[in-house]
């Protein structure tokens, strides 16, 4: 997707479609499409792009909560018959991009990639592997560069690994408790 000269094989540009699993991916999905324009305005053609919006939580404080909800977002039903690039910001076990790529082929993409800004090396990985990959993470909880703790942080302009004091004056209260 981020090659400029797709198309149809008849000289018209395909379809495509970006998709930002927002939280802590719109940053990235930022500077990608900026690159991808980059690429545009230096190449004889244009790559089209429509851009999709979908939240997806499952976590509370560092700990995945192993239940994947879609909180809102754009109708995934427009990524029908499109080239489908999906931005997340890190792959961690892999389970919440396997049920989101579950959630956009319901709508028949023509193809699905995705790109992940981080990808965690965890014992706890199902196994999911992203197409595009920035940067490989060891198995700590980072922050920063859109990446968030509880919503805090993610005004940083780097990565880094927040510290136990961090977390502990930015943790929530346990739901179930209330």
């Amino acid at each position: 997707m981020a090659g400029s000269r797709c198309d149809e094989g008849d000289g018209r540009p395909s379809h495509r479609g970006a998709l930002c699993a927002q939280g802590g991916g719109y940053k990235f999905f930022a500077d990608l499409l900026d690159y991808i324009k980059a690429l545009s305005r230096n190449s004889d053609r244009s790559i089209p792009v429509t851009v999709d919006f979908i939240r997806l939580k499952s976590y509370c404080n560092d700990q995945s909560t192993g239940d994947i909800k879609v909180i809102g977002g754009d109708d995934p039903s427009t990524l029908t018959g499109k080239n489908v690039l999906i931005v997340e910001d890190k792959i961690d076990t892999g389970k919440t991009m396997q049920t989101l790529l579950s959630l956009v082929k319901q709508h028949n993409p023509k193809m699905v990639k995705v790109a992940s800004l981080l990808v965690k090396r965890t014992p706890r990985s199902a196994g999911y592997r992203p197409d595009f990959v920035r940067l490989e993470i060891p198995d700590k909880f980072v922050v920063g560069y859109a990446l968030d703790y509880n919503e805090y942080f993610r005004d940083l302009n780097h990565v880094s690994v927040i510290s136990e004091t961090g977390k502990a004056k930015h943790k929530a209260e346990d739901e179930s408790s209330s």
